[in-house]
């Protein structure tokens, strides 16, 4: 049996936002061109993974510079954790996950997925 090595080393605590998608009229934060987009309430859900970060990609398009940071992840199996939620770490940074989590060798025990932040200057 697969056991990831990153399995290991689950020292990272992370707070999992899930999204919620409210009825009627949104308020204007959530609002992307007459469109209701998700809202990410504090959920309090603590896991711990493991987080390994790529650096970030620095790009320059018409004076604005960016930089998309990515990250790899790993934890225990979850089935609410999904390509459309996102992880808060404890310094405040979010990520969003960018693919669908792949459940390894489909054992239900662990989880591996990529994240991403964007920032603009």
């Amino acid at each position: 049996m697969y056991r990831p090595k990153s399995m290991n080393e689950l020292r990272t605590p992370a707070e999992l936002l899930i999204p919620t998608y409210q009825q009627g009229t949104p308020p204007a934060s959530t609002t992307y061109n007459g469109v209701a987009g998700p809202v990410y309430p504090a959920s309090g859900l603590l896991i711990y993974i493991n987080f390994k970060s790529y650096r970030g990609t620095e790009s320059a398009v018409n004076g604005v510079i960016s930089v998309i940071d990515t990250a790899l992840v790993t934890t225990w199996y979850r089935p609410d954790i999904k390509a459309n939620c996102r992880i808060k770490l404890a310094s405040g940074e979010i990520y969003e996950i960018i693919s669908d989590p792949e459940n390894v060798e489909l054992q239900n025990k662990y989880l591996t997925f990529k994240v991403e932040k964007v920032k603009g200057y």
